[in-house]
């Protein structure tokens, strides 16, 4: 993997192989290069493609994490975030997720938001930045939902509800 630096956008040069839990799968067709920044914009077709070039169950899993932060969360723009399908509200990311060769990442992209909720993770491994769950395991739809909850409270605090209507 290489990178080049320069006006605050990074290139990311992804090579054919599968990153393993060094780093993100990388799909095949998506080896060119992702540009992306902290903010960086792509369409909903790129994490199609993403979860396209995923095999089973890590596709069905990740897709199925996916549609419920959506229906979570509708108003949140699907982005790519440090080359991983992200989701961002009001310019904020909120949530993003990644295959790794041995497990599926849920990410918070916030390292308050999983010790916040240390009682219902119970049984997962986590990082300061990752929920790590087994592929064929998908998060229930209440835990996706309360890690959302976390997550936009601290990134809105000053908002009821955490998010400007």
């Amino acid at each position: 993997m290489g990178a080049e630096r320069g006006s605050g956008v990074h290139v990311l040069t992804l090579g054919p192989e599968r990153l393993g839990d060094a780093g993100p799968v990388a799909p095949s067709h998506l080896t060119g290069g992702w540009r992306h920044s902290k903010t960086g914009r792509v369409s909903s077709r790129q994490i199609d493609d993403y979860l396209a070039a995923l095999d089973e169950p890590k596709r069905s899993t990740l897709g199925a994490l996916r549609q419920t932060i959506v229906a979570t969360v509708p108003e949140a723009e699907e982005c790519i975030s440090y080359a991983m399908p992200a989701f961002r509200l009001q310019g904020k990311v909120i949530a993003g997720f990644a295959a790794f060769k041995n497990h599926v990442s849920y990410l918070p992209h916030s390292g308050s938001v999983l010790p916040e909720l240390s009682r219902e993770l119970a049984g997962y491994v986590t990082t300061k930045g990752a929920l790590q769950f087994d592929a064929d395991r998908p998060l229930p739809e209440a835990l996706v939902k309360k890690l959302l909850a976390v997550r936009i409270a601290q990134a809105f605090p000053d908002q009821p509800g955490g998010v400007k209507q």
